[in-house]
Formats: C-alpha cells, sequence, structure tokens
C-alpha cells in the first residue's frame, strides 16, 4: 500500500488515526453518560463530531489541573465536550457554551443536566462572534476556554478569548492538525487544512501566548494567555 493511499484511510492520517485507536483503547474507561451522549446526538441526526474520548479525558484533566472555575465552549455539539470541561471544575464552577443552533444546545443542554450540571451551565445561541463581542462589552472574564465551532472564524475566537482572558487563563483549540494533512505535503488536504497551517502559525507566534501543540485526536494547541 503506497503512502498516499494510507493517508486516505478513513479520511484522516492512517498512523494518527491508529495512535489515537491505541490511546483510546489504553486510557479511556467506559462511560455511560458520555456515550449516552454519543447516542443521542446520533439519534438527533447530528453529526459525529465530538471530541475523542482521550481529548474529553484530557479537557477535564486541564481545567482540573489549571484550577479554572469559570469555563467558556465555542460549539456545543450535544454536550460531550461540555460534560468533559464541568468534570474538571466539579460542583463550584460554571461553563458558558456559545452555539449556533438552537437545537444543538438544548441537547447539550438536556444532556449536561442528566449528568448533574444543570446550574451550573448557561448557554448563548446565534453567531458566536456576535455572543463573544456581547460578553466583552459585559466584561465578562473567563479562566479557560476551548474552541471547537467552525474553523475560519477560529482566529477571531482566539483574538475574542485574549480580550476575555483572565491573566494566565488557558485557551485549548481542537481540530488543528485537520486529520494529519497539516503535516504532510502528500496527503490530500482537508477542508480546514490551510486555515489550520495558518492558524498555527498565529498561536506559535502570538505575543501574548505561550503555546504548544498537543497530537491527540486531531490535535489541540494548548496556550497560556500572558497580559
Amino acid at each position: 500500500m503506497s503512502r498516499k493511499e494510507t493517508n486516505k484511510l478513513g479520511g484522516e492520517n492512517y498512523v494518527m488515526k491508529q495512535i489515537n485507536r491505541y490511546i483510546d483503547s489504553v486510557f479511556y474507561s467506559d462511560d455511560k453518560i458520555l456515550e449516552e451522549v454519543l447516542a443521542s446526538i446520533k439519534e438527533n441526526g447530528m453529526r459525529s463530531i465530538s471530541v475523542s474520548p482521550s481529548t474529553g479525558k484530557l479537557l477535564t484533566m486541564l481545567v482540573s489541573i489549571s484550577g479554572a472555575k469559570n469555563v467558556l465552549e465555542i460549539g456545543a455539539l450535544g454536550g460531550y465536550s461540555g460534560i468533559c470541561l464541568s468534570r474538571g471544575f466539579g460542583r463550584d464552577g460554571k461553563l458558558t457554551s456559545l452555539e449556533l443552533v438552537d437545537d444543538y444546545a438544548q441537547l447539550a443542554n438536556q444532556n449536561l443536566s442528566k449528568a448533574g450540571f444543570e446550574n451550573q451551565v448557561s448557554y448563548m445561541v446565534g453567531p458566536a462572534l456576535h455572543s463573544l463581542e456581547k460578553l466583552v462589552s459585559e466584561n465578562k472574564r473567563f479562566d479557560f476556554f476551548f474552541i471547537d465551532g467552525d474553523k475560519e472564524n477560529y482566529e477571531n475566537y482566539l483574538n475574542y478569548c485574549i480580550q476575555l482572558a483572565e491573566n494566565g487563563a488557558i485557551i485549548i483549540c481542537d481540530n488543528v492538525l485537520a486529520r494529519g494533512t497539516v503535516a504532510d505535503e502528500q496527503a490530500e488536504p482537508a477542508r480546514h487544512t490551510e486555515f489550520m497551517k495558518k492558524f498555527n502559525q498565529t498561536v506559535a507566534n502570538h505575543e501574548q501566548l505561550e503555546s504548544i501543540l498537543i497530537p491527540i485526536g486531531d490535535g489541540l494547541t494548548v496556550s497560556k494567555v500572558r497580559k
């Protein structure tokens, strides 16, 4: 099998896919609540694009390790990542989730409620840029951010998050490897390959960020805000 053919298997880089399967098989345990979230997403005809199990576990760990208590999420889908983030801050934190589609926000809210976070999550429905502008105008501040919305606006989202960030806040961005295509010139480009290449350079060289890329799931940039 040629390298080019290998890269097309499963729609993403084959080696990357195998590594993630291995990580999930070793470090992820069955989770009834999260499995029910995935089932609800499928039942509602939504795309199965939640974060990977190990990515979700890493989100929980990063929120917990950082001590964050006020988390902002861009892109709720069915609530999978929202639950993972909320598990990191436990009973004394709060999640604000921005979601374009009202039906998605409603499903996410139902799933977060089932997971026990009904009084700790709030949703802002509509274009995320509008919601972010509102949060800035209200002088809101957050100590942890997770960006997993439309890729074309990632840089705009990043700039707003920096404005909303407490000093030392953490910003996580998902899908930055674009199925491995950002690192392999011979691979067939994904839809967002060029966006992610440019975005990764922006994050790496931003004067207010200290950043690294972690190759788990579809890739995460982890940044610490310096003000």
